[in-house]
């Protein structure tokens, strides 16, 4: 009934957007989405670039599985993110209801499927007239490594020593979520993107090679899709850039949130 009651009301919650950088050469950099009832988007600039994605015996962090290898060299395309995980607000907004076990308007949303998610960027597009979707794997993982300013740190914006200034994960989390983008962010600008909610990414889940790629989608089918950055009961571990997790795409726990990806406008 909510998702219905919404589209009903398109017109009535039509996007406004403004750019926040101060210049037009560097319009880019941030912009602000403003729905009509108040609700704020936070869109980061990611320039397009190339990286090394997975991880070595070298990386310093042990993780759960072997899928993060082997390294390989991946390019990809300019984008938007949200600076932050979709808070419940936002998804209430859109979809007429919450489904998070831990509420707050300021939480991010959990308990969310991969489905729904979709549903979710899909409405939300028709409400603003904007090409929001999720991110693909490739894009989650060069975002969080920094994009063209990455440090080559193991988590996002940070080595473990710092963690818990980053990231809310076992170590420090209180056994539940946490108000978004409130821990520093990584080099791009982007909060949380080790630890709170894991956010679904677009991909199948399916092993690595060794070969190059240009903007990867992953494969057609599969039986499970891509989750990131590890959450408030993660260890340490889980939560480094490369780790990789995934569940089918009906299912959902408190741990699983999203992250919205934007493509760019048209000028």
């Amino acid at each position: 009934m909510g998702r219905k009651m919404k589209r009903g009301a398109v017109a009535a919650v039509w996007a406004v957007w403004m750019l926040v950088a101060g210049v037009a050469a560097q319009a880019q950099d941030s912009l602000m989405i403003v729905l009509a009832g108040g609700e704020r988007i936070e869109m980061v600039w990611v320039k397009g670039g190339t990286f090394t994605m997975g991880s070595n015996e070298g990386s310093g962090v042990s993780h759960l599985y072997e899928s993060a290898r082997p390294e390989h060299r991946v390019s990809v395309g300019s984008f938007f993110m949200a600076s932050c995980e979709v808070p419940q607000a936002l998804w209430k907004a859109v979809m007429g209801s919450n489904p998070s076990k831990f509420v707050g308007d300021s939480l991010p949303v959990e308990q969310v499927s991969w489905v729904e998610a979709q549903q979710f960027v899909t409405l939300l597009s028709q409400m603003t007239g904007l090409r929001f979707r999720l991110p693909t794997e490739a894009e989650w993982e060069y975002a969080a490594r920094g994009g063209e300013h990455s440090a080559s740190r193991p988590f996002a914006g940070s080595d473990r020593k710092a963690l818990g200034a980053y990231a809310w994960f076992c170590a420090n989390s209180d056994g539940h979520t946490h108000a978004v983008g409130r821990l520093r962010p990584n080099e791009l600008g982007l909060y949380d993107m080790s630890g709170n909610v894991a956010e679904w990414c677009s991909d199948w889940m399916a092993d690595y090679t060794a070969a190059e790629q240009q903007s990867p989608r992953g494969p057609r089918t599969g039986e499970s899709r891509i989750l990131r950055g590890g959450h408030y009961n993660s260890t340490s571990s889980a939560c480094a850039v490369f780790d990789r997790g995934w569940y089918v795409p009906d299912g959902k726990t408190e741990y699983y949130g999203l992250r919205l990806v934007m493509d760019k406008t048209e000028d």
